[in-house]
């Protein structure tokens, strides 16, 4: 099996990721323009994590420092098995999703479900639990509502929800969304 192209092939079925070629060799995988790591030719996988992120994968055995930048939020982790796939798997997933939590209403039921598909212990469940946006809060009926003092969306995500969507049912949505970040 060749593994970085089956990283490859999985990752690009996440909503808004894309695969590039990396600057070192490799292919790069982005969420929209934040890099969520890249694999090098010979099966090594880097991910940046936030250094509270990166400090609890590496004293839990879960990553290794990354070799040229070892006092950054970057980790490393080899893939030759099947088995260290599943877990390179794992690792870019737990990478996507601190960026996709901070772009959708719903993070808080889409970090519920991933904790429990990434089978997420306490411990990466509280660090995730902090890219959630205090933007929005449960309005019920599936709609977000604006939280006082709380952040907005990055200005870029959200140019490019509503270049990918301006002719899609629902575009109004994110046409409105658009316009309560402007507000904000």
């Amino acid at each position: 099996m060749n593994y970085m192209k089956e990283l490859e092939n999985e990752t690009s079925l996440w909503p808004h990721v894309t695969v590039h070629s990396h600057r070192f060799g490799g292919r790069e995988f982005l969420f929209y323009k934040a890099e969520i790591g890249h694999v090098h030719r010979g099966g090594t996988l880097d991910i940046p994590f936030p250094r509270s992120v990166r400090d609890a994968l590496i004293a839990d055995g879960l990553a290794e420092e990354h070799r040229w930048v070892p006092n950054s939020g970057w980790v490393s982790s080899h893939i030759r098995s099947s088995q260290d796939f599943e877990h390179a798997l794992w690792l870019m997933r737990l990478s996507y999703l601190r960026y996709a939590l901070k772009a959708v209403p719903d993070a808080r039921d889409l970090l519920e479900r991933e904790t429990s598909k990434l089978q997420l212990n306490s411990t990466y469940h509280n660090l995730l639990q902090r890219f959630i946006s205090a933007r929005y809060s449960a309005a019920g009926a599936g709609e977000a509502a604006p939280v006082a003092g709380a952040m907005p969306i990055a200005p870029r995500v959200l140019g490019d929800l509503i270049a990918e969507r301006k002719n899609e049912p629902g575009s109004d949505e994110v046409r409105s969304l658009a316009r309560k970040n402007a507000e904000f």
